[in-house]
């Protein structure tokens, strides 16, 4: 019994193998045939990594790679386009599309950017997110060219011209960056004046700005009315100085001066000289007082100040 057991295993083993085999075989087969073809539509092109080199496919139809070693990332080569200013409900984006013109006004201007891919292995190497790149771009073109223009022009007459500016300043800025990405066209879809709460705001700004300036051209013109009245009075008090700076030299001058000529005499006669300035000094201090001064070698008596002649023939004849 046990040996028709071991029988019936051991063929049962047989026929799994002779089943199992050619199946796996064939799964394997399947397999790699399937992730070694890869089909590229018309619209399409495609990028073929092989490790990491990068290459582009750009004729559409069936391809081969070799499966597990070379990678396929597709791009879309039609044109496609995003909105600024609105999003796809046409619902306003006021964070983009307000903006601000060369005359200092508000506008809300929408614009529908269009692209498509020029170069895959740029698009999907030179940057993380050329779209969002090319939207910044466009966004920074797009201010500087509105700000550039006054209102009527953005509302009406220059729209036109605008876009045109602004399609070439993107151009250039893409070339400069070299992501990949060719602008097809962008058009202005909407202009019109912002909502009363932003011209309120707006308003109030301007007025602001207004009360500023004028501060500031009172400043200036108290200023000016003060400088020169200030740079007078500082002329004048320096024109004072100098005068008094003259006026005490000429007077320690003289005193010099006199000085010189009292020592002078001094050195001459040093008795009289004391004598004098000292009678001097008392006449100066004590003017209504008399100094008798009686001389040892003569009876004659003197007095300071000396009293007129006649004043004293009048005495002696009463």
């Amino acid at each position: 019994m046990e040996t028709i057991n071991n029988n019936y295993f051991k063929g049962s083993k047989k026929i799994i193998k002779r089943v199992l085999y050619p199946i796996l075989l064939l799964l394997l087969l399947l397999l790699l045939s399937v992730n070694s073809i890869y089909t590229i539509r018309e619209q399409e092109q495609a990028v073929l990594t092989t490790f990491g080199i990068a290459t582009p496919v750009t004729d559409s139809g069936l391809h081969f790679k070799i499966p597990f070693i070379q990678q396929v990332h597709k791009v879309n080569t039609t044109i496609q386009g995003f909105s600024i200013g609105y999003d796809n409900g046409n619902n306003s984006n006021e964070a983009e599309s307000l903006m601000i013109t060369s005359d200092y006004n508000f506008v809300n201007v929408d614009f529908f950017v269009e692209y498509k891919i020029s170069d895959p292995v740029k698009a999907l190497y030179a940057s993380e997110k050329p779209v969002v790149i090319l939207k910044n771009i466009a966004q920074s073109c797009i201010r500087t060219v509105i700000g550039s223009y006054d209102v009527d022009s953005v509302l009406t007459t220059g729209k036109n011209e605008i876009q045109s500016v602004i399609k070439e300043r993107i151009i250039a800025q893409l070339n400069l960056h070299d992501i990949g990405i060719q602008l097809v066209n962008i058009t202005i879809q909407d202009s019109e004046p912002p909502t009363a709460e932003v011209m309120e705001a707006f308003k109030a700004v301007e007025t602001a700005k207004q009360g500023k300036e004028t501060s500031i051209n009172n400043a200036n013109k108290y200023r000016n009315e003060k400088l020169p009245e200030a740079e007078a009075k500082a002329d004048q008090i320096l024109q004072n100085a100098e005068a008094a700076k003259e006026q005490r030299i000429n007077e320690a001058n003289g005193q010099v001066a006199r000085f010189n000529a009292i020592y002078g005499e001094y050195i001459k006669n040093p008795v009289i000289t004391r004598q004098r300035m000292f009678f001097e000094a008392m006449e100066d201090i004590l003017p209504s007082l008399k100094v008798i001064i009686n001389g040892t070698e003569s009876s004659v008596d003197t007095l300071l100040p000396l009293e007129p002649f006649s004043a004293n023939n009048t005495s002696s004849e009463e």
